[in-house]
């Protein structure tokens, strides 16, 4: 069944995440995919996240289809190409047979390998939904007719840890009013903060699927927790992981996942190309 259709009749959903290669081997990405086939409904494809350059997404997400035959969600950034190439990009994905996209705005170029490239943003993660809903309906940004139309769904991000929740969900209605179809949520280790998240966003009538991110260490904990706008570890957590690794990452996210299931439509799991570590967090549902 697709993605769509699984969104569509409201079953639960799990989608990966998969980064693409600095360079042209995509062997080790392949058997990632392999081994979720199966388990996961899609994988998110990034487009060179924290602006360091990857391979396209696009190209990757088609050449994971065409190996595995698992469907792919692009990632697609306003961050390097103006509106122009991006709408060239959409149409050819879709021509690719690419499904899914998720829009977001994309990280600044500083942060990245190449702090020299300039930064686009020609729009915004809105507008790229906004402009998706145009394609997939046969007109361009500017509505000018097409030959033809693309058939993309959707997907777009939130911050359900943002510091001013009630301004982060009126932007994700924004976002639903422009068209998306299912939204993705960085990731959740606060049971009562996700219980706030999903009864303030219970009228958007749209998928969400919740994010799990399993904690490496103590150091990766600290750091999320105190330099990464949206993520609020607790303080157990944090007890917990001092002087432990994965293993007890991947515990607190079976126990985050067992309690939280009946909550969710879904959940999206970052697990840094590690097939193992993703299938290891699933037993919780097992």
């Amino acid at each position: 069944m697709l993605l769509k259709d699984k969104l569509k009749n409201k079953e639960f959903v799990i989608t990966g995440e998969i980064t693409p290669p600095k360079g042209t081997d995509c062997s080790h990405i392949f058997e990632v995919v392999k081994d979720l086939k199966g388990k996961v409904d899609a994988v998110n494809v990034c487009d060179s996240p924290m602006a360091k350059m990857k391979m396209s997404s696009i190209l990757a997400g088609h050449f994971i289809q065409e190996e595995t035959g698992l469907e792919t969600i692009p990632h697609i950034t306003c961050r390097d190409k103006n509106i122009i190439a991006l709408q060239g990009d959409l149409i050819g994905a879709s021509n690719l047979g690419i499904k899914n996209i998720l829009a977001i705005t994309g990280d600044d170029p500083k942060a990245g390998d190449h702090p020299q490239a300039s930064p686009v943003f020609d729009t915004n993660s809105i507008g790229i939904i906004e402009g998706v809903q145009k394609l997939n309906n046969g007109f361009d940004f500017n509505d000018n007719p097409l030959k033809g139309n693309t058939d993309l769904v959707v997907a777009t991000a939130a911050n359900l840890g943002a510091k001013d929740l009630d301004s982060e969900i009126e932007r994700l209605k924004t976002k639903v009013e422009a068209g998306a179809n299912f939204i993705q949520t960085q990731p959740a280790y606060d049971l009562e903060l996700l219980k706030l998240f999903l009864d303030k966003t219970k009228d958007l009538d749209i998928p969400i699927l919740i994010g799990i991110l399993p904690l490496t260490g103590y150091k990766m904990a600290q750091y999320l927790n105190n330099k990464v706008p949206g993520i609020d570890i607790p303080a157990d957590i944090l007890s917990r992981m001092k002087g432990n690794d994965q293993k007890e990452g991947i515990k607190i996210a079976r126990e985050f996942l067992s309690q939280a299931y009946d909550l969710m439509d879904g959940i999206h799991i970052m697990s840094a190309n590690r097939s193992d570590v993703l299938l290891d967090i699933l037993e919780a549902l097992a």
